[in-house]
């Protein structure tokens, strides 16, 4: 099917509502890929090809996305009709008693969602090789390198072309590395743009947030419209938009003022490529009219990232104690993966107090940020310190999580900027605009103000049209 893939979600679905094309021939075309594709990738899991074909009889929402095939993260996203591993093997085949906001609204969309895609145990990697799939998750562009983590699976997936855009999440840079990692569009909005309830109120301190891996800017748009706002009895909520992300990308922005950073924000160098794909980056925004110039953020970036990896460590230790209390047991061997069992050791060393002390440090360094945003419209860096990694780099195979975060090989030195926005909530994006002289994808990431999404979307499709990245493709085909 010709338009399967040189259409994006929204095209698709337009095509469904003029009868040109049926649901359920699009879920073919999508199967007919994963079966093709998938054995190569190790991306798309737990397949509910009958609950899609049901929800197509009975009768698809009259949304923006109707028809189009749709798969979510194996982490999150809690549905009834799709059981999720959520990337564990203590986890596996876990049911839910209901829907989640966020799935509801997602459905509401039109999509027909048929399947889940692979994440990292408690999607603490950027890599997705966790042991409850079999395998690593591998990049179309090159199946030696990782498609990134912890939305690694649908990167993957939408990258190949077995679905035109996915779920994903974010707390760490997990929908913006495998946006980076496989030449895809990757938008992390404002802290609590959208729903976490009714399971959780908040993910990581609030630094975890869900997302899309799209091809086009259009699609992240009409998915972030379906599925932005609070949920009943959240804690807090982010600033209300405007007219909505759709529309914000129909007229490009004012011009803007751009710090461009093409080190890390503590100064150190990355990798030539990265450096190139920034620098481009910021020649091609001067080009359109934007005022750049080279800037860094000063602030704390050390004391966040030692912040960010304890209140991650108690989450994962929590994550485990009540998968454990559901069951009624204790921790077997083979229940988790040993950066797991390091991250629960490593949180037994933080006290409450320490725990505290942590969030505070992180909500000091948003101010920090925040501050920086006041003096510029736009900070502009490499998504990445280096191209995509090669696979088995950043296994869950070592129970120093410590030094798996933040030491000299760890995963902070590889991705230095991406967990800045979720400590500070503000919303960022991973744009497709370089390749390596390999053909490796190096995403460019740009950053906005705290509640600044739809100027920060505009001035994504304003790049885009003026740099198109659609047509590229990975050599991984049919």
């Amino acid at each position: 099917m010709d338009e399967y893939e040189s259409h994006d979600a929204t095209a698709l679905s337009a095509l469904v509502d003029k009868g040109d094309v049926t649901p359920d021939e699009l879920l073919d075309e999508a199967l007919r890929r994963v079966a093709a594709l998938n054995p190569k990738l190790n991306a798309v899991v737990l397949m509910q090809e009958a609950k899609a074909r049901a929800a197509i009889k009975a009768g698809l929402p009259d949304g923006p996305l109707r028809g189009v095939p749709f798969l979510l993260k194996d982490l999150g996203a809690e549905a009834r009709a799709f059981p999720s591993h959520n990337g564990s093997r203590l986890l596996m085949n876990t049911r839910y008693g209901r829907d989640s906001a966020l799935f509801d609204r997602i459905q509401n969309a039109g999509v027909v969602t048929f399947g889940r895609t692979t994440s990292p145990e408690g999607g603490i990697g950027p890599a997705t090789e966790a042991a409850v799939y079999g395998g690593p998750t591998r990049n179309p562009w090159d199946l030696s390198r990782t498609s990134g983590g912890s939305s690694g699976g649908a990167g993957a997936a939408v990258a190949a072309g077995i679905v035109p855009a996915a779920h994903g999440s974010d707390g760490g840079g997990s929908v913006r590395i495998p946006a980076s990692s496989c030449g895809l569009f990757g938008f992390k909005a404002t802290r609590a743009r959208f729903p976490d309830g009714p399971y959780v109120g908040e993910g990581w301190a609030g630094m975890a947030i869900d997302g899309f891996l799209t091809r086009s800017v259009r699609d992240a748009a009409v998915l972030m419209d379906a599925c932005e706002g609070a949920d009943l009895g959240a804690p807090y909520w982010a600033p209300p938009l405007g007219k909505g992300y759709l529309a914000a990308i129909a007229r490009p922005p004012a011009r803007l003022k751009v710090a461009l950073c093409a080190t890390t924000f503590g100064g150190a160098e990355v990798h030539p490529e990265c450096r190139r794909a920034a620098e481009a980056a910021g020649a091609l925004l001067e080009s359109l009219g934007h005022d750049v110039g080279e800037a860094r953020p000063r602030a704390d970036h050390e004391g966040m990232i030692r912040a960010w990896t304890k209140i991650v460590a108690c989450g994962t230790a929590l994550g485990v104690r009540s998968a454990l209390a559901a069951k009624d047991r204790k921790l077997r061997q083979g229940d988790v993966e040993d950066v797991t069992r390091g991250a629960i050791a490593y949180a037994r060393g933080v006290s409450g107090a320490d725990y505290v002390e942590a969030v505070g440090k992180v909500h000091a360094y948003g101010r920090e940020m925040a501050s920086f945003l006041e003096e510029y419209d736009i900070l502009l860096s490499p998504t990445l310190a280096e191209p995509p990694a090669q696979i088995g780099r950043f296994a869950h195979t070592t129970e120093d999580y410590e030094a798996f975060r933040i030491g000299p090989e760890g995963v902070f030195a590889y991705s230095p900027f991406c967990a800045a926005f979720n400590a500070s909530g503000q919303p960022a994006v991973s744009v497709p605009l370089h390749w390596t002289p390999e053909g490796l994808p190096v995403g460019v990431h740009l950053a906005a103000r705290f509640g600044a999404d739809e100027m920060l979307i505009a001035l994504c499709r304003q790049i885009e049209q003026a740099q198109p990245w659609f047509d590229r493709r990975p050599p991984l085909t049919l």
